[in-house]
This record gives C-alpha cells, structure tokens and sequence, in this order.
C-alpha cells in the first residue's frame, strides 16, 4: 500500500476530471467499445439524468437530460423525426443502431435540434446498453471525485468501480472488467478494443460467454482463483492472456477483476493488482450497504411528499418527480379470495377480501414493493415506490389517470395469484404540491375495494365514488353512535323478535326493481306469498313502498347495514 495511493490517486484524476452525470462521461466510458457520435455535436458537459427506451405506440415520458434509445428506429427519415420527438421531451441525446445514414435529414435534424445522434455498435444488445448507461448514471455510493485540492480528488477510493477499473487498467496496462461471481460485468475500462474476440463478447453482453465459463471451471481456473490471495496467470487458452484476482471481504469472495495481458505480470503489475482488488472490495462492500438505506431514504421522501407540508416540494425534487404532472397508486395485499361486489342486501364490509394481519401485511407489501418498482421501472424511470404502513404507494408520472389503471392492471396481471392485491388509483396531480390529495383519493379507493363494496381490483374514485360516499356515512354513524330509527331499522327489530324475513325479501324486491315474479324467485317463495310480505312490510316499517324516496332511504339504509347486531 506503500506506493500505490499516490500511484493510484493520479490515475483516478486523470480518469474521472468530467462531472459524473455528464455526456462526456457516456462517451468516455463507452466510446470505442458501443456507441459513437454520428451527427451533431456532443457536448461532453451536457447533463444526462437517465435512460428513456422509445416506444413509438405508447405516450412519451418526459425526462429532461435523458438519453433516449430508439430501439429498432432505422432509416435516414425515421431517424430524423425522432431527433425532434427526443428533443421536444428535454432529451441529452439520442442513440441508434449504426450503421446511420447521416447525410442529409439526420444531419440537418442534430444541427437544428442541437441534439446529438450516437451509432450503437452492430451486435450490442439494447438491453445490456439500458443497463450500462443506467450504472454509469447511478448515484455514486462512494463519494464524489473532485480535482486535486478539492473534497475527494485525492482519494482513490472516491469514484465508482468504473474508474477503479480505468485506474487498474492504467497501473496493469491492460483493459480490464470487474465481474461478479456468475461472471456478470459490473464494470469495464476503456481500451476494451485492445481485447480479443472473447472480451468484446463480453462487454457486449455484459457478461462472460456461457462456453468461456464453462471452459475456464472445467481447466480449474476457477477452483484456482478462488484458493489464491494473489493474481493468477491464465496462458493456454484461446486468445490472449488474462491475470485475474479474486476481490474478497474477509472470507466471502465477492467477485473478481480480469486483465487481458501480453505476459506474466511483473512485480509492480502484481501489487497494483492486489490493491486494486482490495479497492473494488471496498466499492462493492459499499454498494451492497448502501442498497438498504437508499430503500429507506426513498421511502423517506416519498412520505414527505405524500404528506405534503413545507418539504414535499423539495423531497419531490430529489426524487426526480417535479415538473411534470404524476399520480398515486395505493396498493395492498389482501387474502386470497376474490373481492365480493356489494350487491347483496345485507352485505356490509365484512363480505368482502379481507386484508392480512400486518406483520404478514408487511412481507407481502415488501414483495408488491419490489415487483411494482420493477414494473414502473421500465414504463417512467422517475417512478417513486415505498411501503408506507403496510401500504405500497406509488407516484407514476403521467398526465392520464386511465394510463395510470390499465399499467395497475397490467402490474396485477403479470403478479398473478402469488400476492393478491388490491390499487386504488388517485386523480393526477399537477404538481408534487398536490399528491397529498391523489394519495387521499387512492386510499379513498382502495377502502371500498378491501371492503367489499365493489368487484373490481382496480379502480379510481370515479368508479367508486357512491361506495366512498357510504363509506363516509359509516364512519359518521359509528362515530355519533346513533343510529336514527327508520323502516329498515323497524323491520331488523321485528324479524328479530318474529323470526321473520322481511328485511331479506325488500332488498330482494329492491334489487329487483320492483319485479315480484324475480324478487320472489331470489328468496325461495311463492310470488303470492311475496305480495303479502310486501303488505306486511309496509305495515310494520311504514315505508310507502310507491313513493320513490322512501325506497330510495330504504335502500340507503340496507347498504350501510342499520340496524344489523
């Protein structure tokens, strides 16, 4: 360690002088390996916030400073047009499938637009390049690198596991991935292109080729690097050389660091290698670490957002959701039976899903959580998630409440029966200001749906909104504790006493719309017998079963459930 930190800080300097969230750093990282600028001008200080895929069926997520991907976008015209598309959402550059034809249209498009046009190398799964562009753009858990003077700039260890590798491969002298143990590239260098065939492959996919691992465990390789504290030397495979060294944390092997080599390492190659390793230890002890408090602080400010006050704009702001209108998915777990509609007479809320106890409320709600974070995810990377109270709430941009259902829809779809679940959807709200309000509607909802009331699974207030209302009206006769006396109420206190079904055979008669031939069939009588319960019931309750506000009251006071024991 005695030379390596000057050695290693230098190195880091010279890598890492740009701005992390910049299009430089795209360039930099990637350039000569996937993508390069084939129209217009990249500037390298440009911010870049995320990664868009462009879907030309579906509405357009605005992400200023993003990099959109035009996934199977081909000729001169197409590609044109969509520089203006990706410009009018705030776009930092646009990436397609090279070979372009930049002549003419493409051209004019970037220099009108200011938008630059990257090629995508023949080959390169879109996929792999979402995923490396959305690492490269990551927070850095580790810290921020500086200039020389400045918070970070002197330490090696600021920076992410991309300049660490740039770092290596400047001390080794050769291009260098860091792979995790199933051979997955967490991170690569530049001069990837002084690799051989394999090494492309690799970055290409992001991962090491399924016959390169199976080549290199059946030699042993492997079972070597794993036992060895230092690097080892890989010669007779095809290709060039590789020295590779196990990262560990105390006894657990975390991954691995591979070089392609023109021969043995050296001494000095040798113990910048070790102290590498012992760096990408650290980044990754520290990525590992980070992951659980990251979940916390984005629950965090999702909940001051949710709760509005002084400080929902600004946790608004760091969670990336200001400036464009957005809505609030309620979600929660419930049981596996399927939600009842509120048609029977005497159902109350009870007939309906029940939801779990909380301590199993609270795993479940982890599990929507995650497996909603992920659906949104790929639909709007500014998509917040959190469990809040055995709650999953979720803030979707979007200017469209019906968009917002049917992706609630498609969510509940792909989950299937493994965690029954229940999405209230909220209004869209204009500003973080507002999503106090949509949270209240989502919850509004998702009360009607846990309680029976409705059949669906997913639902806005729209749909739902007399079942709110009786909701309400539950809530303020629970909480005055008295109950007025009524027809309804008068009929419940005699069949009590008579042990008669009066009450059961006028919501059946109501349900029915007045049709005596179907109410009597609902209970199992004859329809004469019907008739005269009819004139019994109008008897004992005095309800004026020909006057429409007294069915109407009648029928209000079965849904609240009055007068039930």
């Amino acid at each position: 360690m005695d030379s390596f930190p000057a050695v290693a800080g230098t190195a880091y300097r010279t890598v890492m002088t740009s701005p992390r969230a910049v299009l430089g750093r795209i360039l930099t990282d990637l350039g000569s390996t996937l993508v390069e600028v084939v129209a217009g001008r990249a500037d390298p200080a440009r911010p870049v916030t995320g990664v868009l895929i462009h879907d030309p069926g579906d509405e357009s997520a605005r992400l200023p400073g993003a990099v959109v991907l035009g996934v199977g976008v081909y000729g001169a015209e197409n590609v044109a047009a969509l520089v203006g598309q990706a410009r009018a959402v705030g776009a930092a550059a646009l990436v397609v499938r090279s070979p372009v034809a930049v002549e003419g249209p493409v051209a004019e498009a970037a220099a009108r637009h200011d938008l630059p046009v990257l090629g995508l190398t023949p080959g390169a799964s879109w996929a792999q390049v979402a995923a490396l562009l959305r690492a490269l753009l990551a927070t850095d858990e580790v810290g921020t690198v500086g200039r020389p003077g400045e918070p970070g700039g002197d330490d090696p260890l600021s920076g992410d596991l991309f300049a660490m590798a740039n770092a290596a491969a400047g001390l080794v002298g050769g291009p260098v991935t860091v792979e995790d143990r199933g051979g997955r590239v967490l991170a690569f260098s530049s001069r990837q292109e002084e690799g051989d065939e394999a090494r492309i492959a690799t970055i290409l996919d992001r991962q090491v080729p399924a016959e390169k691992l199976r080549a290199l465990e059946q030699r042993g390789d492997f079972h070597n690097l794993y036992r060895s504290d230092g690097p080892i030397y890989i010669d007779d495979i095809a290709g060039k050389p590789r020295a590779a060294i196990a990262v560990r944390a105390g006894g657990e092997i975390l991954g691995s660091i591979w070089v392609v080599v023109d021969g043995p390492l050296s001494e000095v190659q040798d113990r910048a290698l070790r102290e590498s390793a012992k760096v990408a230890a650290l980044h990754l002890l520290r990525q590992r670490s980070s992951a659980d408090a990251e979940r916390r602080l984005r629950a965090d400010l999702l909940a001051t957002v949710l709760e509005g006050g002084a400080g929902a704009s600004q946790a608004a702001a760091r969670l990336g959701l200001t400036g464009q209108p957005a809505c609030v998915l309620a979600v929660m777990a419930v049981d596996a039976g399927p939600p009842v509609s509120h048609v029977a007479p005497a159902a109350t809320p009870a007939d309906g899903p029940d939801p779990v106890s909380l301590p199993d409320r609270v795993a479940a709600g982890d599990l929507l959580a995650g497996a909603l974070a992920l659906h949104l995810s790929a639909i709007h990377p500014r998509a917040a998630v959190a469990g809040l109270g055995g709650v999953t709430y979720a803030v979707l941009p979007t200017t469209s409440a019906e968009r917002a259902q049917r992706i609630a829809e498609e969510f509940l779809g792909r989950i299937g029966s493994r965690v029954p679940a229940l999405i209230g959807i909220g209004r869209v709200a204009a500003g973080p200001t507002d999503l106090r309000q949509s949270r209240a509607d989502g919850d509004r909802v998702l009360r009607v749906l846990a309680g029976g009331r409705s059949r669906l699974h997913v639902a806005r207030l729209s749909e739902v909104y007399a079942a709110s209302l009786l909701e309400d009206l539950s809530d303020r006769i629970a909480a005055e504790k008295d109950i007025p006396d009524g027809p309804v109420v008068r009929l419940r206190a005699h069949d009590a006493r008579h042990q008669t079904a009066f009450t059961e055979s006028l919501a059946a008669w109501l349900d029915s719309f007045g049709d005596v031939i179907a109410a009597a069939a609902a209970v199992h009588v004859h329809p004469n017998t019907f008739r005269y319960r009819l004139k019994r019931i109008a008897e004992v309750s005095g309800i004026d079963l020909s006057d429409p506000n007294d069915r109407f009251e009648a029928m209000l006071q079965l849904r609240l459930g009055l007068g039930e024991r």
